[in-house]
């Protein structure tokens, strides 16, 4: 089979969190640009309706919903819903996520949970979900988990102090490798990306104290840009990565090589 067809998405859903802007919105543009239909979800309704206005201008099939996925009662209805009109989801991008800056001893409890709820319990309840009633029945899966390169060192000096990111996406790393071997035996893939620094609404903070020090640990020498995880995101979402499952994927510019 030759690599166009691997890379063939025409008849599959992807379902995307965070799906309007940023990171979210890139995968969602390489997923559609191969022929997946899309939906995309995040909480801002005005948000999505721009991301969608983009993507349809690609040519992208593309629906959007606006979902919280910090209430956990509203996941279920709202993959039934999607199956309800497509039938299937044949792909999960868990990318929907937040952040908080604080020093340990001074580190809220509610900010700590909704980190760890959204970053964390948000990816294992959308997965499970999709599992049971579309990828486990139908034995076909893709599952791409967004950790970052957070969730592979330690809060550095220089860098925000960020616990409860960090700890949410080393936890992703374990939720990744742990959910990829239970589950190869239903022919679904689970893997996750970690990006470096890319800029952002969430990063914006952090380039603006430590651009120096990023620049310094990264022998690229440059922040990720818009074309960063397209590559690797087509990888892990199409029958290219067939024998691939439960890795962890760095796109950094070598930030975690040094």
């Amino acid at each position: 089979m030759s690599l166009r067809d691997l890379q063939n998405l025409e008849g599959r859903v992807a379902l995307i969190t965070g799906g309007s802007r940023g990171l979210g919105l890139q995968m969602a543009e390489v997923l559609g640009e191969l022929g997946a239909t899309l939906v995309i979800t995040a909480r801002k309704e005005a948000e999505l309706e721009e991301a969608v206005v983009s993507l349809k201008s690609q040519s992208v099939k593309v629906e959007a919903m606006v979902n919280d996925l910090q209430d956990a009662d509203s996941v279920q209805p709202m993959v039934e819903d999607i199956l309800a009109r497509h039938g299937q989801i044949d792909i999960v991008v868990n990318n929907a996520g937040a952040a908080w800056g604080a020093k340990a001893e001074d580190h809220p409890l509610d900010a700590w949970h909704k980190v760890i709820n959204l970053n964390l319990t948000a990816p294992f309840l959308l997965s499970q979900i999709v599992g049971k009633l579309s990828m486990i029945p139908r034995q076909y899966g893709k599952i791409i988990n967004i950790a970052s390169i957070a969730g592979l060192v330690g809060t550095e000096p220089g860098f925000m102090p960020t616990i409860a990111y960090n700890s949410s996406k080393g936890g992703v790393v374990n939720f990744t490798r742990s959910l990829a071997a239970e589950w190869a035996q239903h022919n679904i893939t689970v893997n996750a990306i970690a990006p470096g620094v890319f800029p952002s609404k969430m990063s914006a903070g952090m380039i603006d104290r430590a651009e120096e020090h990023i620049m310094n640990q990264t022998p690229m020498r440059k922040f990720g840009g818009n074309e960063d995880l397209k590559g690797v995101t087509a990888l892990l979402a199409t029958d290219a990565s067939g024998f691939l499952t439960g890795q962890i994927i760095a796109v950094d510019g070598g930030y975690v090589a040094v």
